[in-house]
């Protein structure tokens, strides 16, 4: 018997990156360019993942893997270089 998927959280936090992580502002902390909380719309996308919207931010997202597989936003690809990830302290990450 195999088992079932885990649920697909309502929300998560979409935290937008100039770069792979580890880029640091000039106060040494993760840059963070935007944050948006986005809500599942019910929707699977062309990457066969649920989609999630809000705040200017439509994304598809992988519940298991938690990697944001295709995102736009305010309607537009991310700039050059930028990185979508979800948000470390999101109480459905799970922990090891």
């Amino acid at each position: 018997m195999t088992a079932a998927p885990p649920p697909v959280p309502d929300r998560y936090t979409v935290v937008l990156r100039p770069g792979p992580p580890g880029v640091q502002d000039a106060k040494g902390h993760d840059a963070v360019l935007r944050t948006a909380r986005v809500e599942a719309t019910g929707a699977t996308g062309v990457s066969g993942y649920p989609c999630f919207e809000g705040e200017g931010v439509q994304a598809e997202i992988d519940p298991e893997s938690r990697a944001v597989e295709a995102v736009t936003v305010d309607g537009e690809e991310l700039p050059y270089g930028w990185i979508a990830q979800l948000a470390d302290d999101d109480p459905r990450r799970p922990r090891a």
